[in-house]
């Protein structure tokens, strides 16, 4: 089949506003007919069909691109062997009829387990470590004892088959077994056959969703004021009951397994606080918390995933402090042609109104600090155009210096090596309502290590918890308490001061983490306090400048 139809198939990413669509619709139904057998035309063919059923232009269109995404599986299997190698890619995995292998953590390992028992296993011939079984294996088979130390090739597949007696694979006698940091300690790669078509990108969908079609062209970065949307009207957030909680983060723990992913949260998620927001065009935000016994000493955190028409399209990740988050966004590589800016202001103006932060900073390494992926994608410059600023002052003054070359020489593009100049510190966004400059010099690093000496056990952790208990009346050894008795003069605050403190302490240990950050908010001097603790002095003028 000649190249010429997957071009033209892919012209129509940028062809929305079209007058006609029967074009595209004769183009689908002719790819539907075709038979391409390499990894490189179909892995083009899913992708771009991917993208039409996330942003169909008609009902039409994504009912075509969804008959050619579930006839993937039989496509696949028609492969040449050497062939599907190509499909274990991280920017393509996950596509029905093919499989990948990967190091998972206990928790998703065992999701993936219980819920596809036949088609995920130990990959035993990728293991490369497989020594690191030695001495947990010899904890549970004592014979073990006489070859692991001293033999060279230990048999590990053979004494585990021997040793599982009914259970149903390697993989399930080890999970029974193991805790989770002896398991992940050990590395342990599994492969897993997508052979059921509604866990594959190709067939994954959110059940019942109504399809919104693009008629007009898409929403470009210009179209995109994110102050304007901080400021827009509140979205409608509802909390989801515990049986469709549970399908939605099984179906995000898969959507994140088979891109190679392990999101903090899709593996620790609080299955009582799962909430959607359907923020129009078409998408749907999911987002939660994690459990109290999971959650960060001083940061909030939460997790989301967003989807196009249905369609798994990214996550967001949030650690917040007071009114500050640090965000981190990914848009999956098939959707990078979207309205990824509409998307991201669209996620910001949620959890502006959910969780009451109004600052935004974006990490160095999601702007391409030892990022290849994010220099290669211009990251700098997306969040740039949206309005995030650098803090440091020496980017910002390289920043100024490549916008005036961008406006003197159109089609000018930072080169590689200025954009890794670029990512040296984190850019930020503020709200309108956002006090200017404040959080600019802020480290929760620095908060991290003026704990350190406390320890995990000992006096001085206890002589702290004492501090706490004397000063506010509440017994607390939790890092949020630590950082808390590392506040000068805090004996001395007033009686309301104190209570309010108090509060913020318990709804970090139980509560909501939404909760704990509003409470956070409404007080002023604890938020002061947790500013000078957290501040990075500026580099000293005669310090050797980092960026040339």
């Amino acid at each position: 089949m000649p190249v010429s139809l997957l071009d033209r198939l892919d012209t129509w990413k940028s062809r929305y506003g079209a007058r006609d669509y029967a074009p595209l619709e004769r183009l689908l139904l002719a790819a539907r007919k075709a038979r391409w057998r390499d990894a490189a035309s179909l892995i083009r063919l899913h992708e771009t069909v991917l993208f039409l059923r996330a942003w169909p232009p008609t009902p039409q269109v994504a009912r075509l691109a969804d008959a050619i995404l579930f006839s993937f599986s039989s496509r696949i299997a028609k492969l040449p062997t050497h062939e599907l190698s190509a499909f274990a890619e991280p920017e393509v995995s996950g596509i029905a009829g093919t499989s990948l292998s990967a190091v998972f953590g206990y928790e998703v390992a065992r999701s993936l387990h219980e819920r596809y028992p036949g088609n995920v296993e130990l990959a035993w011939d990728c293991y490369d470590t497989a020594d690191r079984l030695g001495p947990l294996l010899a904890r549970w088979l004592m014979p073990l004892g006489e070859e692991w130390p001293v033999e060279a090739h230990v048999p590990y597949r053979e004494w585990i088959s021997a040793a599982r007696d009914g259970a149903r694979s390697d993989l399930a006698w080890l999970l029974e077994r193991a805790q989770a940091e002896s398991f992940d300690a050990l590395e342990a790669p599994l492969t897993w056959r997508i052979a059921d078509a509604r866990s594959s990108r190709s067939r994954l969908r959110l059940p019942g969703k109504r399809l919104f079609c693009h008629t007009a062209p898409l929403l470009r970065r210009s179209d995109v004021s994110l102050a304007e949307q901080l400021e827009s009207p509140p979205l409608p957030v509802r909390r989801l009951p515990p049986r469709e909680a549970r399908k939605l983060l099984d179906l995000m723990l898969d959507t994140s397994a088979m891109r190679y992913r392990q999101l903090y949260g899709f593996s620790h998620p609080d299955e009582t606080g799962v909430f959607h927001a359907d923020v129009g065009r078409g998408v749907d935000i999911f987002f939660f918390g994690v459990p109290a016994r999971r959650r960060l000493p001083i940061r909030a955190y939460h997790a989301g995933m967003f989807f196009k028409n249905g369609v798994p399209a990214g996550y967001i990740e949030l650690l917040s402090l007071f009114e500050r988050a640090e965000t981190g966004f990914n848009l999956y590589y098939t959707f990078r042609e979207g309205e990824s800016a509409w998307l991201y202001a669209r996620l910001l103006r949620l959890f502006h109104q959910a969780l009451g932060v109004s600052c935004f900073s974006v990490d160095p390494y999601q702007i391409g600090l030892e990022n290849r992926e994010a220099i290669d994608s211009g990251a700098f410059w997306f969040y740039r155009k949206l309005g995030f600023r650098p803090v440091d002052p020496q980017v910002a003054a390289l920043t100024a210096g490549e916008e005036r070359r961008m406006r003197q020489t159109p089609g000018y593009r930072s080169p590689k090596r200025t954009l890794e100049k670029l990512a040296a510190d984190c850019v930020i966004f503020e709200a309108p309502s956002a006090e200017k400059g404040a959080w600019d010099r802020f480290r929760i690093h620095n908060i991290s290590l003026a704990c350190a000496d406390l320890g995990f056990d000992g006096p001085m952790r206890r002589a702290a918890s004492r501090r706490i208990a004397r000063a506010l009346g509440v017994e607390s050894g939790s890092g949020l308490a630590m950082a808390m008795s590392r506040i000068p003069g805090l004996e001395a605050w007033t009686s309301e001061e104190k209570a309010a403190a108090a509060a913020v302490l318990r709804a970090k240990e139980d509560g909501g983490e939404a909760r704990y950050l509003k409470l956070m908010q409404r007080h002023r001097r604890l938020r002061a306090a947790f500013l000078a603790m957290g501040y990075e002095s500026p580099r000293p003028s005669d310090e050797p400048c980092a960026i040339q």
